[in-house]
């Protein structure tokens, strides 16, 4: 495996066509391997003040922790929220042959 872990980048976005083009940008930039796109979630948060509820989508980037500042930065640069959330999560363990995959994918 490895020795640059993969990570799951986690996305809200406003739209599904959103995601879609930043996640084909990201994969064509080979900055993710993979991207899923989860179309319709409902969400609830607080901003400026208010409790809102609304439907976005999630999108989730598969790559590598040495990817991360540019990922997020190409995200925030193409993302129409003045704030997105991208949050990483670790991948402590996976099938090495898909793990494999990602770091090629994203050399």
């Amino acid at each position: 495996m490895s020795e640059d872990p993969v990570i799951m980048i986690y996305v809200t976005l406003p739209s599904e066509s959103e995601a879609l083009k930043i996640g084909e940008i990201l994969v064509e930039e080979r900055l993710a391997a993979c991207i899923n796109i989860f179309p319709e979630i409902k969400s609830i948060y607080r901003w400026e003040g208010r409790v809102i509820t609304d439907k976005e989508t999630v999108m989730v980037c598969k790559s590598v922790q040495s990817k991360f500042k540019k990922v997020s930065a190409r995200i925030i640069e193409l993302h129409s929220y003045t704030c997105p959330c991208i949050i990483s999560y670790p991948s402590s363990d996976g099938y090495p042959e898909y793990m494999k995959w990602v770091a090629d994918e994203t050399e």
